[in-house]
């Protein structure tokens, strides 16, 4: 018998699906040249990955890092576990993850850090472009395009492993939709959730900020 369990706040879901629009907004952008349009959602997915950061460590218990990020010796144990039993339900992130949760956030900063000094040499810079040398700034360019195929990388096999715990039984997207997943009786589950009222000033705290200094002024380019 399975009991249903909130596993997940309505903050955490809120920015795992606007990570995924905002990132196909900056990959049709940056394609199509629309590259006023791209800083906007560059700078849009910065308050989201900020917001993320500090809500991995004064957020709701699945949302915090010490929740999920394990030490390397049980994430080896989860996937020998994997291979002998097939795989199983985890409240919140499985061990491994949890590491992919990690390499996701940390390789959207650095996209987004070297989009601030980018540059198109001909009409868009970032807002920090001429805070480094020319040839810096090339580098750095040069860098913040090589880094989104990294995220293609890792988001398919992020997609992909979603899709094997899903034909396998353990259904992780819903859960991520509606917040709450069928966990079994026999797991002695008591998680703690923030406020939505915290998340909520927390994030029109850098909304207002990010959006004074950064997403108005290209708001009035277009």
């Amino acid at each position: 018998m399975n009991n249903k369990v909130k596993v997940w706040d309505i903050s955490t879901r809120l920015f795992h699906w606007g990570m995924i629009g905002l990132l196909a907004g900056l990959w049709w952008s940056a394609d199509a040249g629309e590259l006023v349009w791209h800083q906007v959602l560059a700078y849009s997915l910065m308050v989201l990955i900020v917001f993320r950061i500090i809500w991995g460590l004064v957020g709701s218990d699945t949302a915090k890092f010490s929740h999920f990020i394990k030490h390397p010796k049980t994430v080896f144990q989860y996937v020998g576990s994997i291979k002998r039993h097939g795989v199983s339900s985890s409240v919140g992130h499985n061990p491994l993850g949890g590491y992919m949760v990690i390499a996701l956030i940390a390789v959207v900063t650095l996209q987004l850090s070297t989009g601030l000094f980018a540059t198109d040499e001909i009409f868009t810079e970032g807002p920090l472009y001429s805070y480094v040398a020319s040839d810096t700034a090339l580098w750095l360019t040069w860098l913040h395009k090589q880094t989104f195929n990294i995220i293609l990388l890792l988001a398919s096999i992020h997609v992909l492993a979603v899709l094997v715990h899903t034909v396998k039984g353990d259904k992780l997207i819903l859960p991520m939709i509606t917040g709450y997943k069928n966990i079994s009786e026999a797991a002695n589950v008591s998680l703690g959730f923030r406020s939505v009222f915290i998340a909520l000033a927390l994030f029109s705290a850098l909304a207002t900020l990010v959006g004074n200094y950064l997403i108005w002024p290209m708001v009035q380019m277009l």
